[in-house]
Protein backbone atom coordinates (compact mmCIF):
# COMPACT_ATOMS: atom_id res chain seq x y z
CA UNK A 1 0.00 0.00 0.00
CA UNK A 2 1.56 3.68 -0.50
CA UNK A 3 2.42 5.21 3.07
CA UNK A 4 0.11 6.96 4.63
CA UNK A 5 0.74 11.03 6.04
CA UNK A 6 -0.84 11.18 9.48
CA UNK A 7 -0.34 14.19 11.71
CA UNK A 8 0.38 13.03 15.54
CA UNK A 9 -0.55 16.49 17.24
CA UNK A 10 0.61 19.94 16.73
CA UNK A 11 4.92 18.12 16.94
CA UNK A 12 4.86 14.87 14.91
CA UNK A 13 4.05 13.19 11.51
CA UNK A 14 3.92 9.44 11.25
CA UNK A 15 3.76 7.86 7.88
CA UNK A 16 2.31 4.21 7.64
CA UNK A 17 3.70 1.91 5.31
CA UNK A 18 1.05 -1.12 5.98
CA UNK A 19 -1.21 -3.05 8.43
CA UNK A 20 0.84 -6.23 9.48
CA UNK A 21 3.85 -7.60 10.69
CA UNK A 22 6.00 -8.11 7.94
CA UNK A 23 9.94 -7.66 7.54
CA UNK A 24 9.59 -6.34 3.82
CA UNK A 25 7.02 -3.18 5.20
CA UNK A 26 9.56 -2.57 8.61
CA UNK A 27 12.30 -2.67 6.12
CA UNK A 28 10.45 0.51 4.71
CA UNK A 29 10.09 1.73 8.05
CA UNK A 30 13.63 1.61 9.30
CA UNK A 31 14.95 2.65 5.56
CA UNK A 32 13.19 5.82 5.88
CA UNK A 33 14.28 6.31 9.14
CA UNK A 34 18.17 5.96 7.97
CA UNK A 35 17.19 8.53 5.49
CA UNK A 36 15.87 11.01 7.75
CA UNK A 37 18.50 10.69 10.11
CA UNK A 38 21.23 11.44 7.08
CA UNK A 39 18.90 14.64 6.05
CA UNK A 40 18.77 15.94 9.44
CA UNK A 41 22.20 17.70 8.91
CA UNK A 42 21.65 18.02 5.51
CA UNK A 43 18.64 19.87 4.65
CA UNK A 44 17.50 22.68 6.59
CA UNK A 45 13.75 21.80 6.55
CA UNK A 46 14.65 18.61 8.08
CA UNK A 47 16.77 20.87 11.18
CA UNK A 48 13.69 21.15 12.88
CA UNK A 49 13.28 16.89 13.40
CA UNK A 50 13.91 15.92 17.00
CA UNK A 51 13.74 12.49 17.08
CA UNK A 52 12.03 9.37 14.84
CA UNK A 53 10.38 6.49 16.48
CA UNK A 54 10.04 3.24 14.64
CA UNK A 55 7.32 0.60 14.82
CA UNK A 56 6.35 -2.31 13.06
CA UNK A 57 4.73 -0.73 10.24
CA UNK A 58 5.17 3.25 10.67
CA UNK A 59 7.41 5.67 11.67
CA UNK A 60 6.82 9.19 13.68
CA UNK A 61 9.16 12.05 12.84
CA UNK A 62 8.72 14.36 15.79
CA UNK A 63 9.87 17.86 15.52
CA UNK A 64 9.79 21.30 17.00
CA UNK A 65 6.84 23.10 16.33
CA UNK A 66 8.58 26.37 16.77
CA UNK A 67 11.31 26.23 14.52
CA UNK A 68 9.76 23.82 11.43
CA UNK A 69 7.48 24.35 8.71
CA UNK A 70 5.26 21.47 9.30
CA UNK A 71 3.15 21.53 6.12
CA UNK A 72 6.33 21.66 4.28
CA UNK A 73 8.14 18.49 6.32
CA UNK A 74 4.97 16.33 5.76
CA UNK A 75 5.11 17.11 2.31
CA UNK A 76 8.73 16.19 2.32
CA UNK A 77 8.61 12.98 4.73
CA UNK A 78 5.70 11.85 2.27
CA UNK A 79 8.08 11.68 -0.54
CA UNK A 80 11.11 9.92 0.98
CA UNK A 81 8.40 7.32 1.98
CA UNK A 82 7.61 7.08 -1.09
CA UNK A 83 10.63 6.83 -2.94
CA UNK A 84 10.85 3.48 -1.17
CA UNK A 85 14.16 3.81 0.68
CA UNK A 86 15.14 0.87 1.96
CA UNK A 87 18.79 0.96 2.52
CA UNK A 88 19.84 1.20 5.60
CA UNK A 89 23.07 0.62 8.18
CA UNK A 90 22.89 -3.44 9.03
CA UNK A 91 21.44 -3.78 12.41
CA UNK A 92 24.11 -5.78 15.10
CA UNK A 93 24.23 -9.45 15.66
CA UNK A 94 23.35 -9.96 19.35
CA UNK A 95 24.35 -13.87 20.68
CA UNK A 96 22.96 -13.74 23.85
CA UNK A 97 22.48 -16.21 26.59
CA UNK A 98 19.61 -18.03 28.09
CA UNK A 99 19.17 -20.35 30.79
CA UNK A 100 16.36 -22.53 30.22
CA UNK A 101 16.32 -24.09 34.05
CA UNK A 102 12.49 -25.43 35.15
CA UNK A 103 12.17 -21.96 37.52
CA UNK A 104 13.57 -19.83 35.11
CA UNK A 105 10.68 -21.31 31.98
CA UNK A 106 7.47 -22.13 34.04
CA UNK A 107 5.53 -22.09 30.28
CA UNK A 108 7.83 -24.05 28.59
CA UNK A 109 6.44 -27.82 29.73
CA UNK A 110 2.90 -26.19 28.86
CA UNK A 111 4.08 -24.80 25.12
CA UNK A 112 5.91 -28.41 24.47
CA UNK A 113 2.87 -30.59 25.61
CA UNK A 114 0.78 -28.10 23.71
CA UNK A 115 2.80 -28.64 20.21
CA UNK A 116 3.43 -31.77 20.41
CA UNK A 117 7.49 -31.91 21.45
CA UNK A 118 9.37 -32.34 24.20
CA UNK A 119 10.94 -29.21 25.75
CA UNK A 120 14.34 -29.67 24.48
CA UNK A 121 12.80 -30.12 21.21
CA UNK A 122 11.39 -26.41 21.75
CA UNK A 123 14.52 -25.21 23.32
CA UNK A 124 16.24 -26.19 20.15
CA UNK A 125 13.83 -24.76 17.58
CA UNK A 126 14.56 -21.69 19.29
CA UNK A 127 17.83 -21.90 19.13
CA UNK A 128 18.05 -22.66 15.58
CA UNK A 129 16.16 -19.18 15.22
CA UNK A 130 17.32 -15.80 14.69
CA UNK A 131 14.64 -12.80 15.74
CA UNK A 132 14.82 -9.35 14.51
CA UNK A 133 14.00 -6.52 16.55
CA UNK A 134 11.11 -4.71 15.17
CA UNK A 135 10.60 -1.85 17.69
CA UNK A 136 10.60 -0.95 21.55
CA UNK A 137 7.57 -0.23 23.37
CA UNK A 138 5.73 -1.82 26.51
CA UNK A 139 8.57 -0.82 29.07
CA UNK A 140 12.00 0.89 28.50
CA UNK A 141 14.39 -1.47 26.52
CA UNK A 142 11.11 -4.13 25.60
CA UNK A 143 11.97 -5.55 22.26
CA UNK A 144 9.31 -6.91 20.26
CA UNK A 145 11.10 -9.42 18.39
CA UNK A 146 9.95 -11.58 15.17
CA UNK A 147 11.02 -14.53 14.16
CA UNK A 148 9.38 -17.30 16.26
CA UNK A 149 8.88 -20.53 14.36
CA UNK A 150 5.15 -21.16 13.18
CA UNK A 151 5.35 -24.47 14.98
CA UNK A 152 6.02 -22.54 18.49
CA UNK A 153 3.29 -19.73 18.37
CA UNK A 154 1.47 -19.36 21.21
CA UNK A 155 -1.40 -17.31 22.35
CA UNK A 156 -1.18 -15.07 25.43
CA UNK A 157 -1.64 -16.65 28.90
CA UNK A 158 -5.92 -16.54 30.00
CA UNK A 159 -4.83 -14.76 32.56
CA UNK A 160 -1.45 -12.55 32.92
CA UNK A 161 1.01 -13.42 35.36
CA UNK A 162 1.35 -10.37 38.76
CA UNK A 163 4.73 -10.43 38.36
CA UNK A 164 7.21 -11.52 35.96
CA UNK A 165 10.88 -11.44 36.94
CA UNK A 166 13.30 -9.19 35.37
CA UNK A 167 15.26 -10.31 32.15
CA UNK A 168 12.68 -13.44 31.71
CA UNK A 169 12.30 -14.82 27.89
CA UNK A 170 8.66 -15.00 26.59
CA UNK A 171 6.83 -16.03 23.74
CA UNK A 172 3.38 -15.10 22.31
CA UNK A 173 2.08 -15.76 18.59
CA UNK A 174 4.99 -14.91 16.37
CA UNK A 175 6.43 -12.98 18.67
CA UNK A 176 9.64 -13.06 21.21
CA UNK A 177 10.41 -10.82 23.67
CA UNK A 178 12.62 -10.35 27.09
CA UNK A 179 11.12 -8.40 30.21
CA UNK A 180 13.83 -5.82 31.09
CA UNK A 181 11.62 -5.75 34.76
CA UNK A 182 9.97 -6.91 37.08
CA UNK A 183 6.36 -6.04 36.07
CA UNK A 184 2.93 -8.10 35.00
CA UNK A 185 2.66 -9.75 31.78
CA UNK A 186 0.79 -12.28 29.96
CA UNK A 187 3.87 -14.04 27.96
CA UNK A 188 4.23 -17.70 27.88
CA UNK A 189 7.89 -17.70 29.84
CA UNK A 190 10.60 -20.16 28.32
CA UNK A 191 13.68 -18.91 30.16
CA UNK A 192 15.89 -16.01 30.92
CA UNK A 193 18.78 -14.40 30.08
CA UNK A 194 21.66 -12.93 32.81
CA UNK A 195 21.97 -9.53 30.14
CA UNK A 196 20.27 -6.45 31.30
CA UNK A 197 18.57 -5.25 28.16
CA UNK A 198 17.96 -1.57 30.20
CA UNK A 199 20.83 0.07 32.03
CA UNK A 200 21.44 3.12 32.56
CA UNK A 201 24.98 3.06 33.66
CA UNK A 202 25.25 3.26 29.73
CA UNK A 203 23.77 7.22 29.57
CA UNK A 204 24.64 7.53 25.55
CA UNK A 205 21.94 3.84 25.15
CA UNK A 206 20.51 3.04 27.82
CA UNK A 207 18.46 0.08 26.19
CA UNK A 208 21.05 -2.55 24.68
CA UNK A 209 18.86 -3.49 21.83
CA UNK A 210 17.77 -0.89 18.79
CA UNK A 211 15.01 -1.47 15.83
CA UNK A 212 16.82 -3.63 12.93
CA UNK A 213 19.14 -5.70 15.58
CA UNK A 214 19.01 -9.45 15.08
CA UNK A 215 19.27 -11.98 18.00
CA UNK A 216 20.37 -15.19 18.61
CA UNK A 217 19.68 -17.19 21.46
CA UNK A 218 22.73 -19.83 23.07
CA UNK A 219 21.85 -21.83 25.73
CA UNK A 220 24.06 -21.99 29.28
CA UNK A 221 23.73 -23.58 32.29
CA UNK A 222 22.45 -21.78 35.45
CA UNK A 223 25.94 -21.82 36.67
CA UNK A 224 26.95 -20.17 33.87
CA UNK A 225 24.15 -17.77 34.23
CA UNK A 226 24.94 -17.23 37.56
CA UNK A 227 28.40 -16.52 37.08
CA UNK A 228 27.80 -13.83 34.18
CA UNK A 229 25.01 -12.03 36.01
CA UNK A 230 27.70 -11.46 38.27
CA UNK A 231 30.39 -10.39 36.01
CA UNK A 232 27.39 -8.17 33.89
CA UNK A 233 27.08 -6.67 37.72
CA UNK A 234 30.52 -5.55 37.84
CA UNK A 235 30.95 -4.11 34.52
CA UNK A 236 31.44 -6.46 31.88
CA UNK A 237 30.96 -4.92 28.20
CA UNK A 238 28.13 -5.48 26.24
CA UNK A 239 30.40 -5.84 23.35
CA UNK A 240 31.04 -9.56 25.30
CA UNK A 241 27.81 -10.51 23.20
CA UNK A 242 27.73 -8.58 20.27
CA UNK A 243 28.99 -10.71 16.99
CA UNK A 244 30.44 -9.95 13.31
CA UNK A 245 27.64 -10.27 10.72
CA UNK A 246 27.75 -13.42 8.74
Amino acid sequence: MPPRLLALGDSAWTLEFGSAIDPAINARVMGLAERVAQLRGAEPLMAAVTDVVPTFRSLTVHYDALEADAAALGERLLVLAQDGHQDMRAGRLWHLPVCFDADFAPDLPRLAEAKGMRPDEVIQRLLAATFRVYMLGFQPGFPYMGGVPPELHMPRLPAPRQKVPAQSLAVAGEMCAVYPWESPGGWNLLGRTPVVLFDLRHADQPALLAAGDDVRWTAVDRATHDQLAAEIAQGLPRKTFLKAPE
